[in-house]
Order: structure tokens, then C-alpha cells, then sequence
């Protein structure tokens, strides 16, 4: 039988090994830390159990998609429910906005709380829906890289409406030019941070991805986000993969240009197919050292990264849900600080996630878990330490302002992750948490492909690669991984 290999078992790797194992081939599984999931973790304080990183699921079918490829059924193993809130937000002036799930009564809402017309809503969700339709072929679902791609009749149709995707304008711009109010601008210009991006500078086509979560919703799986891991790590093994677990990989080995397995300290692991869910930069500099490196591709500008407070309160909030937003009085200056600056902001916008609001067992009753995150720069060598600790009393100040109450001696428990850490952690190159940014138009075709143009039966997976970060694209990229593969 035909074996493969893949190191790293974050959520694209988990993805791969089960793609590849039903596609027929024998799958292990290679991982340096002694969990499954990657960034998307978990771990206690205390009588708190907070997911380490990403904290928003949407596009729940892809991970359906794999249990229903193993002939299972998904609502046996992974149950989850969809939020009628995707978010609550605040803003210093005292505005405040529900974003709900439901298109019509979120539009209803912005009407009566920013007096923006239902009309000019309506049209500026329907470019995005119409964005998101036309490259979703070229972008999401097969390799870029590939001149089959190119050549598909959606991709034509795409390159013939090239100025509605509005490339050469940045985010921001479109926003002031189609919504005009203030708040609701700034409301749409934080999803360029769902890939770590500028909205000054990164491509008006980026309002597509605000159309990923209007229109497909925001969900919340009913064991926490780390399930979504766990769940398909035990698919997996019923699957056949198997796992190493606290092993890291020192090697991949290539011979006449073909990759062959990997080295393990002294030993080596043969395989017909390699797949790096490693981050891109240190799988080339690292495991391939002796090969050419693709120097264009791993020198782009890194994406944003973040500081992360979890925070067991001894409190509960009413006015708060699952997902909060506090923005910051100065977004422009906020991220020209983050990406021009390389420091962090004095009036940082905090995003507060809080499990226990569904899944009550995360923390004790009467009590919640919070994780507190604000956009940081990547690691260029700054005193996080430092950092966080005057961060710590920004976020603390700003949301004692914002709600109204002395937050910090509800602090019960609390744990900070830093750029560096997240580099240590998760091997992501600089403590990036999407690899490379989005901020030059050229951005998605600049990305690593999932395959080696170099190196046959080599391939990679995961949010450094194509098609970017975030869970839903990581699912996809194992999908494109898969379909890249030979039969065995």
C-alpha cells in the first residue's frame, strides 16, 4: 500500500490524513508537541477550560464533509449549533451594534442604531455575495497554481469582471465609498483582520470575507472549538492514521528531486508522499535546507499576530455573549501602529470571546472564561513581556470604561500568550497566526502553492500555503491536497 506521510497534525494536517487514508493510502502522522490541533488547542486553569486559539467557526460543512467521505454520520460524532448572534460591539462614543445572524434583522438593526438606509446595506452585501461566487472556483477550491485552474470557464468569467472584484482600491476606501458612516466602515473594515490583514492596505476584494460569516453564519461547536480537533483526530485513527505524537521531524528527505519520507533524529521514514502542515518558512528553512528556497514566496511581508489574555472571571457579564467587540476610537492609527510601527497601540480595540456562554461546563457557574485578544504586530524582537504587561492595563482600563465596572478583581485566573510563544508553540514563523499578509493586491497569488514546483510528491497544507488561514480555508487546502495527489 501506498504511504503517506504528513508532519504537523493541526487542523489541515488532521484534514489531509483523513482525505489520504480514504483515498487509499497508509497515513502517519508526525507532530512535535504532545497534542492534536495546533493552534486550535485547548488547556485548563483552574476549574476554566479556554480553547487556545481560533474562537470563531463558521462553514461548518467542511467539517461535516469529512465525516460523511468516511460514510459517518457527523452528527453522531461533532455537534454544534448555530449562534443568532455572531457578535456584539462597542464603541466609545456608546454606540453599540448586534450583529445577528439573520440577514434581515441585522440589517434592521443597522438602520435603527446608524441610520444607515436597508438599501445601501442590501447593495453592499450583495457585491460581496456576488465577489465571493465568482472566485470561490479560482481561490477556494482547487490549486491556483495550476493551469487547469487558469483555464476553467469560471475563471475566465472571473478575469472578465477583474474591476468589480475591486483590487486596485483598498478596503477602507471601499467602505467609505459604498456604506459612509463612520461606525459601520469600521464594522466592516475588521474583517481584514480574519487573515491578519491592513484594511488601508489590503484589496477592496477582501469584503468577500464578511460574506463567508453574514451569510453562512457563525457557529459554536457544543464541547468548545478544541472539539473540532478532537473530533477529527478520532476519525482519523478510525481511519487507520496513526499518530506520533511529541516527535519532531528533523529532515525531509528528497532524492533526484522526489521526496521519499522524512528523518526522525536518526531514523528515517519512507513514504511515496510527503505533506508539510508545518508553517511554509520553517518546513524550506529547516527541513529542506539543502534545497532551493523559494525566497519571493517566504520573504513577503508576515501577517499580523496577536496578544492573548485567558482570563478566569469570577463574574459574569449579561450584556455580553459569545462574541464581543471594543473598538478603538483611532482604527487607522491602531494599524499603522500594528504594521508600520511594529508595536502595539495605547487604545487597542479587544476582542472578548467567551465559551461558557454556551458551553457551560468551561467554566463554574456564575463564572466565565474569557479569552481577550488584541491584534499585535509579528515578533521583531520586542519585550513582550513588557509589552503585555502595559497592554494588560489598556485592555483592562478601556473595558472598565465600556462596561461600566471594575473588571480587574474578577481576575481568578489568567495566562498570556505573545507572538513569541505562538512561534514556539505552533512553529508559525514570527508568531504570524496566517502566514503571509494580505496586504499587496498580489497577495493570493504570491502564496505558497500546495505543491512543490520543485520537488515532485511534495505538498503542503494548512494557513501558511494556499488558499490562506482561518479554519475554513485550512479544511479546503487539505481538500486541494488530496485532489493534487496520485491514486494510489
Amino acid at each position: 500500500m501506498a504511504k503517506a506521510i504528513l508532519i504537523g497534525a493541526g487542523v489541515g494536517g488532521l484534514a489531509t490524513a483523513i482525505r489520504l487514508a480514504k483515498k487509499g493510502y497508509s497515513v502517519e502522522v508526525f507532530e512535535a508537541n504532545d497534542y492534536i490541533g495546533g493552534k486550535l488547542s485547548t488547556f485548563s486553569l483552574g476549574a476554566y477550560r479556554f480553547d487556545a486559539g481560533p474562537s470563531l467557526f463558521t462553514m461548518p460543512q467542511f467539517v461535516d464533509e469529512l465525516f460523511t467521505l468516511c460514510n459517518e454520520n457527523p452528527d453522531v460524532f461533532f455537534q454544534y449549533k448555530r449562534k443568532e448572534i455572531a457578535c456584539n460591539y462597542f464603541w466609545e462614543d456608546g454606540k453599540t451594534l448586534t450583529a445577528y445572524g439573520d440577514t434581515n434583522r441585522f440589517v434592521e438593526e443597522v438602520e435603527e442604531k446608524l441610520a444607515v438606509p436597508a438599501k445601501t446595506l442590501n447593495n453592499y452585501l450583495s457585491k460581496a455575495k456576488r465577489k465571493f461566487d465568482r472566485t470561490r472556483p479560482l481561490f477556494l477550491e482547487r490549486s491556483l497554481h495550476k493551469w487547469q485552474t487558469i483555464l476553467r470557464k469560471e475563471t475566465l468569467v472571473g478575469i472578465a469582471n477583474y474591476f468589480s472584484f475591486e483590487i486596485d482600491t483598498s478596503l477602507n476606501s471601499v467602505n467609505q465609498a459604498q456604506l459612509q458612516e463612520p461606525h459601520l466602515v469600521q464594522f466592516y473594515n475588521r474583517f481584514a483582520t480574519y487573515n491578519g490583514s491592513n484594511p488601508y492596505q489590503t484589496p477592496g476584494m477582501m469584503t468577500l470575507v464578511q460574506h463567508l460569516e453574514q451569510h453562512y453564519g457563525t457557529y459554536i461547536p457544543k464541547k468548545g472549538m478544541g472539539d473540532i480537533s478532537q473530533s477529527l483526530y478520532e476519525l482519523a485513527k478510525r481511519q487507520g492514521v496513526i499518530f506520533h505524537l511529541s516527535t519532531t521531524v528533523d529532515k525531509i528527505l528528497v532524492e533526484n528531486k522526489k521526496a521519499v519520507g522524512i528523518q526522525v533524529n536518526e531514523t528515517e521514514h519512507r513514504a511515496d508522499i510527503v505533506v508539510s502542515n508545518m508553517d511554509v518558512v520553517p518546513t524550506y528553512r529547516r527541513l529542506l535546507t539543502h534545497q532551493k528556497q523559494p525566497e519571493k514566496i517566504l520573504s513577503q511581508e508576515r501577517s499580523s499576530s496577536a496578544v492573548i489574555f485567558y482570563w478566569g472571571m469570577g463574574k459574569s457579564f449579561p450584556q455580553l455573549d459569545l462574541h464581543n467587540i471594543f473598538f478603538s476610537d483611532d482604527y487607522k492609527a491602531e494599524f499603522d501602529a500594528i504594521f508600520n510601527q511594529k508595536n502595539l497601540f495605547n487604545d487597542p480595540t479587544v476582542y472578548v470571546n467567551i465559551t461558557s456562554k454556551d458551553v457551560s461546563a468551561d467554566a463554574p457557574k456564575g463564572k466565565e472564561n474569557w479569552f481577550v485578544m488584541v491584534n499585535a504586530p509579528h515578533d521583531t524582537g520586542q519585550d513582550w513581556e513588557l509589552v503585555a504587561q502595559e497592554l494588560r492595563q489598556w485592555v483592562i482600563t478601556k473595558l472598565n470604561r465600556i462596561l461600566d465596572v471594575d473588571i480587574a478583581p474578577f481576575v481568578e485566573e489568567e495566562w498570556i500568550m505573545t507572538p513569541n510563544i505562538i512561534e514556539s508553540r505552533t512553529q508559525s514563523y514570527l508568531g504570524a497566526l496566517y502566514g503571509a499578509s494580505s496586504n499587496d493586491k498580489m497577495a493570493a497569488f504570491l502564496r505558497h502553492p500546495n505543491f512543490s514546483r520543485n520537488i515532485s510528491s511534495l505538498y503542503f497544507c494548512g494557513g501558511s500555503v494556499h488558499p490562506g488561514g482561518g479554519i475554513p480555508l485550512c479544511l479546503l487546502s487539505a481538500k486541494i491536497v488530496a485532489d493534487l495527489t496520485p491514486t494510489p
